[in-house]
């Protein structure tokens, strides 16, 4: 029996995917794989038992990425399955700040006492008039399951499209409209766009993307939108930015302390990826992912382990072992197999960064014995078969 332990709620349409040779359980320390959303797994501590967690979302910053890889927890996310929520809500985002809807809602709430009250508004609507997006230059920073999307929308709606992304996924790449520009040099997109859109995952690298210096580079009076994460900005910069008025609008979906409390800036509750819709699929993208890695050793949309897939298993036995990086691992693991008389049928070897993985589809089980010795393999660090039922 796999044992699934939900450390958020999830949506129903993903758990009722689960097959009943699963089990949800409240107890960490029994589980075999994590369905998890926003709770932060930092501080957990993580069981032997544990072979995956799948986020239901994109961003993994709540996950301790690089432990579970020591450990041999392959890490999924659910890259695109809640994209046409966020493209939608940047549009809406470009749409509040290019025109003072915000500001003309509230008038009519705060004034809707007043008797004749459509006088009013004829007389007082010049206030919230603002611009519109048609023939506006929009930036697009980073061009994945998002970004894509987002830049052939602004198409759509008639702006003129820059796309910057040094590593634009082949998949993202041959999706993109051809009437979008592509951007070399990040500092080009800056100074020529009127709107600009962030949409890289945070890391090292992405930290404070937007900073004091690409605040300098930016067209004036241009609108900045965050519905990535909020620390790609630097808030410094960014105040400095507000007040010389070198950016006019900052809309972000990350509202803290301090950002609410700045002039033009429009904070939504992160609401970015909350439609019922976008929730579903990526309950049932994180379920697929996860089920497919425990049942068949597949593994997609891992964020800490490579791509790798034998498809369903057909064959009696498949061996899975995760391992390290290391020149001729695949090697010594088909020698092993050989001399002890096993026959492969069938296999796969991938690598990411320090981190590999290998299925091997064999005629028949492998002993004990046989198991030990893999494992005994120096940079071997998990090791699992699965039988075909």
């Amino acid at each position: 029996m796999n044992k699934i332990i939900c450390l958020n709620p999830l949506s129903i349409e993903g758990l009722q995917l689960l097959p009943k040779s699963y089990e949800i359980v409240e107890d960490l320390s029994q589980a075999t794989g994590v369905l998890v959303r926003s709770a932060n797994m930092k501080d957990l501590k993580l069981p032997a038992s544990l072979l995956a967690i799948a986020r239901a979302g994109a961003g993994v910053n709540n996950i301790p990425i690089n432990q579970c890889a020591e450990k041999g927890i392959v890490v999924f996310n659910t890259p695109g399955a809640n994209a046409n929520g966020v493209v939608e809500s940047v549009i809406a985002g470009m749409l509040i700040a290019a025109r003072d809807i915000v500001g003309g809602i509230n008038w009519v709430k705060a004034n809707s006492a007043q008797k004749d009250i459509a006088s009013l508004v004829e007389k007082n609507k010049k206030q919230f008039s603002g611009t519109e997006l048609l023939g506006k230059k929009l930036g697009v920073i980073g061009l994945g399951a998002i970004g894509y999307r987002i830049a052939n929308a602004a198409i759509g709606l008639g702006m003129e499209v820059y796309g910057y992304d040094p590593f634009i996924p082949v998949k993202c790449a041959w999706n993109l409209s051809r009437h979008v520009k592509h951007v070399d040099y990040l500092e080009n997109l800056l100074k020529n766009c009127d709107y600009i859109t962030i949409h890289v995952p945070l890391n090292h690298k992405t930290e404070k993307l937007i900073n004091k210096e690409a605040f300098e580079k930016l067209k004036d009076g241009a609108i900045l939108l965050n519905y990535s994460r909020d620390k790609l900005v630097d808030e410094d910069a960014l105040e400095e930015a507000l007040e010389s008025k070198k950016l006019r609008k900052y809309v972000t979906d990350f509202p803290n302390d301090r950002i609410v409390n700045l002039k033009n800036i429009i904070a939504i509750p992160h609401l970015g990826a909350s439609t019922e819709e976008a929730e579903d699929n990526c309950a049932v993208m994180a379920v697929e992912e996860l089920k497919d890695y425990i049942d068949n050793g597949n593994i997609t949309n891992s964020v800490n382990y490579p791509d790798c897939s034998l498809g369903a298993l057909k064959k009696p036995v498949r061996l899975a072992v995760a391992h390290k990086n290391i020149p001729n691992m695949l090697g010594k693991l088909t020698v092993l197999l050989g001399n002890k008389g096993v026959n492969i049928a069938d296999m796969i070897s991938k690598s990411r960064g320090e981190y590999a993985y290998a299925l091997f589809d064999l005629d028949r089980d492998i002993p004990l014995e046989i198991l030990n010795s893999i494992k005994d393999i120096d940079g071997v660090i998990k090791v699992r078969t699965l039988a075909l039922e």
